[in-house]
């Protein structure tokens, strides 16, 4: 279920759309129709003023319900703030007033990914100095249930008058988002408390215990006078649903992630793995025509809808945590992919992606489609169960055979839509990979064609070091694409980073990469240069490039996804310098953000004195951040299974950045994997599957 249909990422912010029901879906949820591009192949612009910042928000996310609350607490109706299921808002104002006056807030934070807790004192009309007689405290739950505790610290009984302003619109959360929310409804009284109903369609009921003593539909007012003893505190229970109770996919949907945990000399490992595990069990969605397969959302609050590129890049990173969410995800994908016949068949749906000032938009569905044989390749290196990969292998061999329609006479994929003619270098790091995992694939399955793989990706490999690559005086760079006429396009930004990204195969190994080893060198020294690197990440647009932003969705500001992909990549190359720095930015930039990373914050240069700045529409949390947290400490110690062939590799980044570092509760061939790194970099496997060998 989701709370907004997804539509194409804009020039600099996402949009949002009002949530459809699902009798308006025309195909299942990964392949809906998403709004058109303009006459020139932009996607149409955010709203007027753009999207609303809920980085200073508390957000409480279990898909699909969503708790937006500002850090005292009350919610006032202003902005986004509310409790919302799939992607209506059930509650916008839950104003509470204590002895008629409202609570002075002391503290508001998160003690989950689903949880806050919001404390205030109030002082009696009998106190006798400055100090409060009472503690408020408000535990608030994303899936519409809120509790209020009121504490007596007066030494002696109260009769404590309680009142709560309770209002909503039922609006749905792209209309809010775009100013577009109508105003409050009139409620009913309905058993102990209240209920709204929409001229359209849908209502939000609210319930309270103990009920309360008077209720005012006219004012959606809920009043109580407790009796609370010296020393003793009274509870009030709201529970808030659209008719039925809400069912989170996540807390009913069994062992998806295994439990990891990391420890060692950084504690701030430890705090950055368990917050993102957090994050990702409560943007975990089921998909509603086939309620067994769970998904990731792209993040909260704007990117709930379906988003390919985005759930298969988060359940390949999160492998080493089992491949149940990659079976799930390949799964819903293929549902989706287009016809057996035809230019697009084989072809995953999916909007467009702003690509910055130098490039026209890409479309992400070209991205997952490259992508599907990449991922079943590496969850079989894993241990994918048989069962999974005989159904998902069809799937795959349709994708490869859409990548063998889309490579034109030079050997080099060119993209659709908006961007025909572009040759992308980060479309072709795509290509080479799915050619090299995917002859992997073939080869371990019996299946044929591998061969032919093996050779479309060597070709590929020597036209980019031909075309892609621009000499200089500092030692060259590859360009970003090829414009349609053939001539190179200097900018340089993050997406180099996929040109290190080969992918695990057989062995353990690394394929040889889509750079020589010049080449290949040169990008590790431009990802660890200040042009690229901020000190908190890779920027999405070098510095001195000509129409750098440091907010830039993609011109400038911090990608999350490149620089964890660059870590992985680097490490896996040898470069340890350039992997080491980006590792320790990204962890200072976690510890920054209290360790929920946004997907993209601002490029400026670190200093001394400064802090990583987030992108004000920026999702938070986000699947691929967190995933990111997984990958990044996975490829620290190098793990590098090949279930097929009964072995796990070890190969950790020599320096060991964090110091020593313990990763345990990971999983290999459906059973738990712990390993060990020393603070020498030397890796030792604590806990494995019977059976599986130290590979090479």
């Amino acid at each position: 279920m989701d709370l907004t249909v997804p539509s194409p990422a804009p020039t600099t912010t996402p949009t949002p759309t009002p949530a459809l029901g699902r009798h308006a879906q025309t195909r299942t949820p990964w392949g809906r129709a998403h709004p058109p591009p303009t006459a020139h192949g932009r996607p149409p612009a955010p709203p007027a003023g753009g999207l609303p910042s809920v980085h200073h928000a508390l957000v409480c996310v279990a898909l699909p319900g969503l708790a937006v609350s500002p850090e005292h607490g009350q919610l006032t109706g202003a902005g986004i703030e509310g409790v919302y299921q799939s992607g209506r808002r059930l509650l916008s104002r839950c104003l509470l007033r204590v002895f008629g006056r409202e609570p002075v807030p002391v503290q508001g934070r998160l003690l989950s990914a689903s949880h806050a807790r919001f404390v205030a004192v109030v002082r009696t009309p009998a106190d006798p100095g400055p100090d409060p007689g009472v503690t408020v405290e408000r535990s608030r739950d994303a899936d519409g249930s809120e509790r209020i505790t009121l504490r007596n610290a007066t030494g002696r009984p109260l009769r404590v008058p309680v009142e709560l302003s309770l209002g909503t619109d039922l609006a749905a959360l792209g209309a809010i988002a775009s100013g577009r929310a109508g105003p409050e409804l009139r409620p009913s009284v309905h058993g102990s408390g209240l209920r709204w109903s929409a001229p359209g369609g849908g209502q939000s009921v609210v319930a309270a215990e103990p009920p309360p003593k008077d209720a005012l539909a006219s004012t959606g007012l809920l009043r109580w006078e407790l009796d609370v003893d010296a020393g003793a505190a009274r509870t009030i229970t709201l529970r808030l649903h659209a008719g039925r109770p809400l069912r989170p996919a996540a807390r009913s949907s069994g062992q998806v992630l295994s439990e990891a945990r990391a420890e060692g000399d950084d504690p701030r490992a430890a705090r950055f793995l368990a917050t993102a595990l957090d994050d990702l069990r409560s943007l975990l969605v089921r998909d509603p025509a086939h309620p067994a397969d769970l998904h990731l959302a792209a993040g909260v609050p704007w990117r709930t809808g379906p988003a390919p590129a985005e759930a298969l890049w988060a359940a390949r990173m999160l492998l080493p945590l089992g491949t149940r969410l990659a079976s799930d995800t390949l799964r819903g994908v293929a549902r989706s992919l287009h016809g057996a016949s035809g230019p697009s068949a084989g072809h995953v749906p999916g909007p467009l992606r702003d690509a910055g000032p130098h490039l026209p938009p890409a479309c992400t569905g070209v991205e997952a489609t490259l992508a599907f044989p990449v991922v079943l390749a590496e969850a079989r290196l894993w241990g994918l169960p048989e069962h999974d990969l005989a159904e998902l292998l069809p799937a795959a061999e349709r994708c490869l055979a859409w990548l063998r329609s889309a490579v034109d006479d030079d050997g080099l994929v060119a993209e659709p839509g908006p961007a025909a003619g572009v040759r992308r270098a980060e479309t072709q790091a795509h290509a080479h990979r799915a050619a090299l995992l995917g002859a992997e694939l073939l080869e371990g399955c019996g299946r044929g064609g591998a061969d032919e793989w093996r050779d479309r990706a060597h070709a590929l490999r020597r036209r980019f070091r031909e075309d892609f690559w621009l000499d200089d005086p500092a030692g060259g760079r590859p360009a970003v694409a090829l414009a349609a006429d053939g001539r190179p396009l200097p900018p340089l930004g993050c997406a180099a980073a996929h040109l290190l990204d080969t992918g695990l195969v057989g062995g353990g190994g690394h394929a040889e990469g889509l750079l020589d080893r010049t080449q290949t060198e040169q990008v590790a020294r431009l990802l660890g240069s200040p042009a690229l690197d901020t000190g908190w990440g890779l920027r999405g647009l070098g510095a001195k490039e000509p129409g750098h932003n440091p907010f830039g969705h993609r011109a400038g500001a911090v990608r999350v996804h490149e620089t964890a992909v660059a870590v992985a990549g680097l490490a896996a190359a040898g470069y340890e310098k350039e992997a080491t720095g980006l590792v320790r930015g990204l962890l200072d930039a976690a510890e920054a953000f209290a360790y929920r990373l946004p997907e993209m914050y601002g490029g400026d240069q670190r200093t001394e004195e400064g802090a990583p700045v987030p992108h004000p529409s920026a999702c938070r949390p986000a699947a691929v951040p967190a995933a990111a947290a997984v990958h990044v400490l996975a490829a620290l110690a190098g793990v590098r299974p090949d279930v097929p062939a009964g072995t796990v590799a070890l190969h950790p980044l020599g320096g060991a950045p964090l110091g020593a570092l313990r990763l345990s509760g990971l999983s290999v061939a459906g059973e738990p994997f712990g390993v060990r790194v020393s603070r020498m970099g030397l890796g030792m496997v604590e806990e494995a599957a019977a059976g599986l060998q130290l590979g090479v």
